[in-house]
């Protein structure tokens, strides 16, 4: 968290704000977040240049400059942009770990309550490399449901697990995965090599549908995940499996079962609807 509709929020929202400022300066209180890069370094990359883009890839938003760098940012756990025009919360400011200082005055901030996110510069030779380690875009037209299914067949992870794994399929993370197989009916501890075609279009289906949704209710704000604005997603209130362990189905009423069996992870399924 925050996962791929979170941070296609935040995405969105920041170039609507901040696409065509510049940036005048970067202040850094909380070094720990930075990665391949110094608070000098950031400060001198940063200072002076033109945010011309600010996109998502995968769990991250970029911006991008218009020297070419890009700064990358891997909000985690309770990572967040957040803009601020002079009103930002005091519980917010905090736990800022940098600013970037804009040329109309406001400030962009990394706030991250447990700064286990991360900020980075990069060339583009160095953001080629390190997207090129990363898997397909879930919402992307080459995610088709004979690619999901190619991926399930040449592996005995179990389902959650493969869908959870980066190098194979992006942004996809505890909430949705849970989400996803609930909705597909499928257990997500099963080894994703014994999903048939079917099952494989199924579960294709509801992950795209399931995310799309998610973007278009702004993200899930369980806990700490803040929009650019501050404000609070509202998938929350259709969660059908996630955070739901021990209430009933939605779809049986069968009681819902939580196990961190499968990876260490919070699971919840509904052992009457996804056998």
């Amino acid at each position: 968290m925050p996962e791929l509709p979170e941070t296609e929020t935040i995405a969105r929202d920041l170039h609507q704000a901040v696409a065509g400022r510049r940036i005048s300066g970067a202040t850094v209180t909380r070094p720990d977040v930075l990665r391949e890069v110094t608070a000098d370094e950031l400060h001198a990359g940063a200072a002076g240049r033109v945010i011309s883009r600010c996109w998502r890839r995968a769990k991250l938003v970029v911006l991008d400059l218009d020297s070419e760098d890009r700064i990358v940012v891997q909000p985690r756990f309770t990572g967040a942009l957040l803009l601020d025009a002079g009103e930002l919360p005091d519980e917010e400011l905090r736990f800022s770990t940098l600013a970037f200082e804009l040329d109309d005055g406001r400030r962009l901030h990394y706030r991250d309550i447990r700064r286990l996110g991360t900020v980075a510069l990069m060339s583009p030779p160095r953001f080629a490399a390190y997207m090129g380690r990363l898997g397909v875009e879930p919402l992307d037209p080459t995610f088709s449901a004979d690619h999901l299914s190619g991926l399930l067949r040449g592996s005995r992870q179990a389902v959650k697990q493969l869908l959870m794994d980066q190098r194979r399929v992006v942004g996809i993370g505890n909430i949705y995965a849970n989400e996803a197989c609930w909705h597909a009916c499928i257990d997500p501890s099963r080894a994703a090599d014994t999903l048939s075609d079917t099952e494989a279009a199924t579960l294709h289906a509801a992950i795209v549908d399931v995310l799309t949704e998610s973007i278009a209710l702004r993200g899930t704000s369980f806990r700490d995940y803040r929009d650019a604005h501050g404000g609070r997603g509202r998938y929350v209130e259709r969660l059908a499996a996630y955070g739901r362990g021990s209430l009933p189905c939605p779809r049986c009423g069968a009681r819902l079962v939580e196990t961190h069996a499968i990876d260490g992870r919070s699971t919840v399924l509904c052992a009457h609807c996804q056998s």
